[in-house]
């Protein structure tokens, strides 16, 4: 089974030429809004001229389809098991971003029969060749599951928030990221501050922790502020960069949404992401 499925590979990788670049939005703890953020910058990005796939990689607890407002029937789910293929239930969102709906309650990542990571691996490809840019919402924790995720990104963007217990958490992940030798680019935000200057403290906490203890440079993705605006959107299904496009938050999720873009590139001569994915997991 084993040298099936590396010959399986090797002739998927042949054939799987564009790299679109990855980002991985991730938490060490849930409730920071990380899912918020991970929608609304997939909008901007699409917005600015980019072909931008969200991929729902929390297999306990998706809501990604909630935030976006869509409704499906299918999910990745039907991918692992083999009733439909991935490109046949993306689904089409604002901006013309196209979303990969996670499934609740599916088991974690390394407990998948190999019937099923045959499936996922096959369409997995689709992605690199259908993206500029391709988002991954990922659980909350430092799982297998999570990490493996965050491990095959060109970039992870951390979220954090004033919350000690949430602060702990994203140096955790931050800790796992570079205790497992990722080489990509870690940035952190820090969301629902109550001013610039707290989540400025915040970021200088962190980013010299990991540096001193890490030996890690941690990016500055920004601060975004507490705004009543996002609670609103929520509660209507809808992306606060659409349903408030004049307001602050909205203006800060565009400015982080350009400078992540920016910085997109990813490493020379690198692996793609699906490889690393099979790296990790399989």
């Amino acid at each position: 089974m084993k040298n099936n499925q590396t010959d399986y590979l090797s002739e998927m990788m042949k054939n799987n030429g564009c790299k679109a670049k990855t980002l991985a939005v991730t938490s060490g703890k849930g409730g920071v809004g990380k899912t918020n953020i991970t929608a609304n910058l997939a909008i901007c990005l699409a917005a600015a001229g980019r072909r931008v796939i969200i991929a729902d990689a929390d297999i306990s607890l998706a809501n990604l389809d909630l935030v976006l407002g869509i409704n499906t029937r299918y999910n990745l789910s039907h991918v692992l098991s083999g009733v439909k293929k991935l490109d046949e239930i993306l689904q089409p969102g604002p901006k013309g971003i196209e979303v990969l709906c996670g499934a609740s309650g599916l088991q974690e990542m390394a407990e998948l029969t190999e019937f099923q990571r045959q499936h996922l691996l096959r369409d997995l490809g689709y992605l690199q060749n259908n993206a500029d840019v391709i988002m991954i919402d990922t659980a909350a924790g430092i799982s297998k599951s999570v990490t493996g995720f965050c491990m095959a990104s060109d970039q992870v963007l951390v979220v954090t928030t004033p919350e000690a217990t949430a602060m702990a958490d994203s140096y955790a992940m931050i800790k796992v990221l570079t205790g497992n030798g990722y080489r990509g680019r870690i940035s952190l935000i820090v969301n629902m501050a109550s001013s610039l200057a707290e989540g400025k403290k915040i970021y200088r906490q962190i980013s010299g922790v990991a540096a001193s203890f890490l030996n890690t440079h941690i990016y500055n993705a920004g601060v975004l502020l507490r705004d009543n605006h996002i609670n609103s959107a929520v509660r209507n299904r809808q992306p606060v960069v659409l349903a408030y496009p004049k307001s602050k938050i909205t203006a800060s999720l565009a400015a982080l949404a350009a400078k992540l873009d920016r910085c997109a590139e990813a490493p020379p001569n690198d692996e793609g992401f699906l490889q690393k994915v099979v790296n990790w997991f399989f």
